[in-house]
């Protein structure tokens, strides 16, 4: 296992300089090395697969001690193996599609290279056994994809990238702080064994802090506000990269503390639950006043991480009786990871021919290009829920989870944590009309692209004559992955279910129980009552509301969703650029008047008492002088130098005064050589001592010790 797992990880992060150094001489070449290990890197997902189901792992954990300190751990199950194949797929799928699309592009090279260390760090995070190596890939995926959303570097581009970088980077460092109070309650990171250390323990507030991170990532409500900026700047195939397979290494981390810390907590499913409310209609009701694609698109990503939000929370409140919402979940993030591959490979059709995306301008391009049209189709009734379509399949599933609580609360009130039964029908229906909600504008989408005529009649008839607008790899692609969801739909027995006993293990579930009846008619009506709310919400809303008429006869889509209501340019950013700023400004200010008002005070007082202190030592010391260390009566002045100095001092002095009174009449003695000759005498002994004292005097008496010795050989020698 080992050699596979870390093949899986780092052959795509060594592969991606191999490429970066192939493109800067031979980009043709770079492409082909760029398919080739994402078709490598596919093979050996599949093999890891295959590996698993057939019981050739036993799931033990692969380490590698030392690295980045408390050293990097791997394993596999059925949904990290599920989720890594998925994964591979889907960067195969547009590196493909990439051959051509970034035809027009520049920075290519740039583009790959990340792209790869981006899929090596998704792949680890997936395989990852402990959440301080789920940390570190996290981490490098962040920073790597950055550089998609500033691919062109427009002034949109770098600034939906700074949005994007912002809150990667904030609820990185959250979840950092949850992961230290996580380890110092819990005493391990290891995620398998996060259950038993947690039990009994107090790790909400560590909770929290991991779930800012990870739900940051995921695209939860309010954290939500980078996937519509960064989509419709980023390029496609990034764009289904970031939607299908980046949001749901942030759903990896809400599971592991939901499903691993959290098992079967209502109070923590009911927090979930009701975010996970707010994530669906919100991105919903976002996707439906859109008018640009792509960002209908990443609103829509928004909308259907809540439904994984709502499985995820019913989980907990289901507690052991969970089997539906735990497979719903599982199921909702792989059909919405390969609904949003196909869909964004639409829209990167569309923006590679025309190099536009807002409806009005886009408008009538897929008349007359009958391929397109299936393969958006197959996605839209996919992630609308159309029954003998995969969505239908999870969707079912979700809401069933719903009517399943509801129905035990009415039964047995007292096992409610927050909500009551009444509570529940509000939440069923939530569901029901967001699910309407994405029939409504996923129709809106299909109707001005393939259906409506543009306004300006040249301008449709260019886009009718358009017949190669797409390379047959990337129809090939799109088709195939197109051709999933209905076949997912109708053999759900042998596909959906398949891959939902693969993955329940990881959350908690070992048994699959009985097999659910889709096509029954109370799970039908479930869907079907939300295709019926989402034809009605598009003729009110889509077409009678944000459409109007112009005096042509013609009309035109309509941004008619309240500026004030960007939660990035009206909260986040002033906030977190103004407000912040203006009060940590002022507490500094005031922090550093109260600072100069003491320091000021202190030097003061520091005076006065160095002062008083002075005055009190100089009187103790005269004290002193007069006391204990006053001058004896018979102590006289030392005498100076000796009797030699004395002799010959008196001796100069003599002969000094009798020239001054013979030959230099006149003059008088200007020194006292007796005084002179002592002070030179005493300099002499200060030196002769400094001299003893020194290591030339060591050296020196050594010399003389070795020259006496070699004398007396010598002298012995002779003799």
């Amino acid at each position: 296992m080992d050699n596979l797992v870390y093949s899986l990880v780092f052959m795509p992060i060594a592969g991606a300089f191999v490429s970066y150094i192939t493109g800067r001489r031979y980009k043709k070449y770079r492409d082909y090395v760029v398919s080739t290990i994402t078709i490598l890197e596919f093979a050996l997902a599949v093999a890891l697969l295959s590996k698993y189901v057939t019981g050739g792992l036993t799931g033990n954990m692969t380490e590698m001690s030392g690295v980045c300190g408390l050293g990097l751990r791997f394993t596999v199950d059925g949904f990290r193996a599920v989720y890594v194949c998925i994964a591979a797929f889907m960067w195969m799928a547009t590196s493909l599609f990439s051959i051509e699309y970034f035809g027009h592009y520049r920075n290519r090279n740039r583009y790959y290279l990340f792209q790869l260390v981006t899929l090596g760090a998704t792949v680890a995070i997936f395989l990852s056994a402990d959440l301080y190596t789920t940390f570190v890939f996290f981490e490098v995926m962040s920073f790597a994809s950055y550089v998609w959303v500033a691919q062109d570097e427009r002034a949109e581009s770098l600034r939906a990238a700074s949005t994007y970088l912002a809150v990667a980077v904030i609820g990185g460092l959250v979840m950092l702080m949850g992961l230290f109070l996580l380890y110092h309650q819990a005493g391990t990171l290891e995620i398998d064994k996060l259950y038993e250390a947690c039990r009994g323990k107090d790790v909400y507030v560590a909770a929290l802090c991991m779930l800012v991170g990870f739900g940051a990532k995921a695209g939860m409500f309010p954290l939500h506000i980078w996937l519509p900026k960064a989509h419709p700047v980023a390029p496609a195939p990034a764009s289904a990269l970031l939607s299908g397979i980046l949001t749901k290494t942030g759903i990896f981390g809400v599971l592991v503390i939901s499903c691993k810390i959290f098992l079967h907590n209502g109070v923590w499913g009911t927090f979930i639950l009701a975010l996970g409310v707010l994530t669906m209609a919100i991105g919903a009701v976002l996707a439906l006043f859109s008018v640009d694609f792509k960002r209908t698109l990443a609103c829509s990503s928004v909308s259907q991480i809540g439904f994984i939000l709502v499985g995820v929370g019913m989980q907990g409140l289901l507690r052991e009786e969970n089997r539906l919402a735990v497979r719903g979940s599982f199921l909702h993030m792989v059909n919405h990871s390969l609904f949003k591959l196909v869909l964004f490979m639409v829209a990167g059709v569309i923006y590679m021919n025309l190099h536009k995306l807002d409806l009005n301008e886009i408008r009538g391009f897929g008349r007359k290009k009958p391929l397109l049209a299936f393969i958006y189709l197959m996605g839209a009734l996919g992630i609308g829920g159309m029954p003998l379509w995969s969505g239908y399949i999870s969707k079912t599933l979700l809401h069933e989870s719903i009517v399943e609580y509801t129905e035990e609360l009415a039964q047995h009130p007292g096992a409610a944590v927050v909500f009551t039964a009444g509570n529940m029908k509000v939440i069923e229906w939530v569901f029901l009309i967001s699910g309407g909600l994405t029939a409504a504008y996923m129709t809106k989408l299909f109707v001005a692209v393939f259906v409506e005529k543009n306004r300006d009649a040249a301008l449709q008839e260019k886009y009718d004559a358009q017949k190669n607008y797409m390379s047959l790899p990337g129809s090939a692609v799109l088709t195939i992955a197109a051709f999933l969801f209905p076949i997912m739909g109708i053999f759900s027995g042998s596909t959906m279910d398949k891959l939902a006993d693969l993955g329940q293990s990881f959350m908690g579930l070992t048994e699959s129980g009985e097999k659910v009846a889709y096509f029954s008619f109370n799970n039908l009506k479930g869907g079907l009552t939300s295709l019926a709310i989402g034809a009605f919400l598009y003729i009110i809303v889509g077409r009678l509301w944000m459409m109007e008429k112009q005096q042509d006869g013609s009309s035109v889509y309509l941004n008619r969703w309240p500026g004030f209501l960007d939660l990035e340019e009206y909260l986040y950013r002033p906030v977190l650029l103004v407000v912040l700023p203006t009060i940590c400004g002022c507490v500094c200010n005031i922090l550093d008047k109260f600072t100069d008002t003491i320091t000021s005070f202190l030097i003061k007082a520091g005076a006065v008492t160095a002062g008083f202190l002075n005055t009190i030592a100089d009187a103790f010391v005269v004290l002193l002088r007069k006391t204990v260390y006053r001058d004896h009566t018979k102590m006289g002045e030392p005498k100076e130098g000796n009797e030699l100095t004395n002799y010959l001092g008196g001796l100069a002095n003599a002969a000094s005064d009798l020239l001054n009174r013979t030959l230099r009449r006149g003059r008088s003695r200007t020194a006292d050589y007796k005084h002179k000759l002592a002070l030179d005498y005493t300099g002499l002994k200060e030196t002769i001592f400094l001299i003893t004292r020194s290591l030339s005097y060591g050296l020196i008496l050594f010399c003389i010790g070795l020259c006496a010795t070699l004398i007396y050989l010598l002298v012995g020698a002779v003799k």
